[in-house]
């Protein structure tokens, strides 16, 4: 029998670099221009972490803001999911180093990699651990930073990505709060539409592909478009489809930040009007799994969620991956 015991996010939290690269700034080293960039995908500015600051240190930084959100300790935490595609190093996980950081000594911790979809994958996964009683109190953080994977002199790559942290704290509450539906998908035949495709085993680093820059972030840009304009309302019908709710009941949408264009296309797909859609990629360009926790401590923030509003967040990636949760907000 099925318990009335939900998991709810019960506070939010970021980690964001003070350094912005704005668009200007982009100007004086590539061939581009602010206004080709904006018209092709509505970022304007975006944030990059200094030399000396790694992926668990925006990850801790968040979780802090979010445990105190929530009024929890660290102590109290019992399972971190760190989804990223940066981690600090190939291992221990970058989870391992954030409970050592914010001295959660009592918790598991690891790591999950879908990329720009790693948040809403994490979120679920996490939401059915709370929603069995395996575990109570869930840490779960989307951290990357891409400015360690950008080729530089890509003026096709290098304008997208920015870095950040994002995180939320998952735990039991009653109905009709918490995460209510959720869908994941892959698509591996697509991995090579975007992707890193040196630093592991298939094609370790050398002096060679370091300066072929393989190392760097490789992307095919119109199929990936392609992919995330079809995928991206798709999911959010089959989420709210099974949560049970139409879309005209969504008080907030909360996308993956990559471009607005795809993000317009996806509101579209929902028949929702930009009022409901949350919107700040111009801000931050894509932080792949920090997209969205980004996005939801900062529309929590505004007060643009509420307690009792049905949000839907949506992520796409590298994978190909995707995923929806569907969640109806408790604080």
């Amino acid at each position: 029998m099925r318990s009335n015991v939900r998991a709810g996010i019960i506070g939010v939290g970021v980690g964001i670099p003070e350094k912005v690269i704005t668009n200007h700034d982009l100007e004086q080293r590539i061939d581009t221009t602010d206004e080709w960039i904006v018209t092709r995908t509505g970022i304007r500015e975006r944030r990059v972490a200094p030399p000396h600051i790694a992926t668990s240190d925006l990850a801790a930084q968040a979780a802090h803001q979010a445990l105190q959100n929530a009024g929890k300790s660290a102590e109290e935490i019992d399972l971190i999911v760190v989804a990223t595609a940066t981690p600090d190093m190939p291992w221990p996980s970058t989870a391992c180093l954030v409970q050592a950081k914010i001295g959660a000594t009592k918790a598991a911790a690891f790591d999950l990699n879908a990329v720009c979809s790693g948040f809403v994958y994490a979120l679920w996964i996490a939401a059915q651990a709370v929603e069995t009683g395996a575990y109570r109190c869930v840490l779960v953080i989307g951290a990357d930073i891409l400015s360690r994977q950008v080729n530089w002199e890509d003026r096709a790559t290098c304008v997208l990505f920015g870095d950040g942290a994002g995180a939320v704290i998952l735990a039991p509450v009653e109905e009709p709060y918490g995460v209510l539906a959720g869908v994941l998908g892959a698509d591996g035949t697509g991995a090579p539409l975007l992707n890193v495709p040196a630093g592991g085993t298939r094609e370790p680093l050398s002096p060679e592909v370091i300066a072929r820059k393989r190392h760097t972030i490789q992307m095919r840009g119109r199929e990936v478009f392609k992919f995330a304009v079809t995928i991206m309302g798709e999911v959010a019908v089959q989420a709210l489809e099974k949560a049970g709710i139409p879309p005209e009941e969504v008080s907030l949408f909360i996308p993956h930040q990559a471009n607005i264009r795809i993000i317009q296309a996806a509101a579209e797909r929902l028949n929702l009007p930009m009022e409901r859609v949350f919107v700040n990629v111009d801000r931050y360009g894509n932080t792949s799994a920090a997209s969205i926790p980004i996005a939801l401590y900062e529309a929590w923030a505004q007060g643009r969620l509420k307690k009792g509003d049905v949000a839907v967040v949506v992520g796409f990636g590298a994978g190909l991956t995707w995923g929806a949760c569907v969640l109806r907000w408790m604080y």
